[in-house]
Parts: C-alpha cells; structure tokens; sequence
C-alpha cells in the first residue's frame, strides 16, 4: 500500500505539522518521563494501526535507551512484569482514552485514580495532552496511508524548529 497523499510535500500539512510539533515539544520538555512518554505514544498507536507512529516511537525509544524487552512487551503490558505501576496507570490512560467509543464512561475512575497515585499535577496535564496528540498523530497517518519503516530518530528536529 502506497500512501495516498503525500503531507511531508504539502504547504498546508506542513504549516500544520509546525504547530502539531510545537505543541509535542510542551509535552516532551514537560517532567513526564521520556520513557513514559514513549510507551504511551507506542500503545496509542499500536491499538490505531499506525505503521508510522509505531516505527518512530519504537525507534525513538531505542534511542533514548530503552530496552528491547520492554519495547516488545508493551502491547501485553498487563501480562508483563517490566512495568513500574506508574507506567502500568500511564499504559492504562491511553488505552482508555484511546478507545473512547469502546466504553460509555471513556477512562474509568479506577484508572484515572491510579494516575493521580503516581503523577503530579503537571505529568498529568501532559500525559492527558500525550494521549489526545499521538491520537491526532495516528489518525493523520493512517488516514493518508502513511507507511512506517522509513523513520530515522530525530529526523524532524530541525525540520519544524
């Protein structure tokens, strides 16, 4: 499947993406864990379908050292044991905030309450934003056929500064 348009060669998208971009760096330079942040933008992506978001998030992680162990075993991190409980709540808050429709209430009170144990005020403002912009990511990927394999860590940096 090639990808039906190409948002990388267009104005508008790129207009866009300077500004979907700016907005991830509030999130990355937030004090919610880089590994944190990956994990969570890898799950989102794992239950949306997309390639993309899932190589580069994969890559991206490997970069900042993550291990492959955890990497492999976060779309079964509830059968896992190399989770914190931090992460298992983190893990747990996109996929309920990922899969909306999937439930009447969105994220549970049980989860929620478990976000609140492990993260202040700040983390959870960013995990909150995390999960609604790899959610924006994932259905502009997917939407346009926007294959993974091809992403390199770090290759938009300079690109949207």
């Amino acid at each position: 499947m090639d990808a039906r348009f190409n948002m990388f060669d267009n104005q508008i998208a790129m207009k866009f993406f300077k500004r979907f971009a700016n907005a991830g760096m509030v999130i990355q330079q937030s004090p919610l864990p880089k590994s944190t942040q990956e994990l969570v933008s890898l799950r989102a992506s794992q239950i949306n379908g997309c390639g993309w978001c899932i190589d580069m998030h994969i890559k991206e992680a490997v970069a900042a050292g993550e291990s492959a162990v955890r990497l492999s075993l976060v779309a079964a991190w509830r059968e896992s044991t190399v989770f914190t409980e931090a992460e298992q709540a983190a893990l747990a808050l996109a996929e309920e905030g990922t899969r909306l429709a999937d439930a009447y209430q969105g994220v549970s009170d049980e989860t929620w309450a478990q976000v609140r144990k492990h993260y202040d005020d700040d983390q959870i403002a960013a995990l909150v934003s995390l999960v609604a912009l790899i959610n924006a990511a994932n259905r502009l990927a997917v939407i346009v056929h926007q294959r993974g394999g091809s992403y390199e860590p770090g290759m938009f940096a300079a690109t949207f500064d």
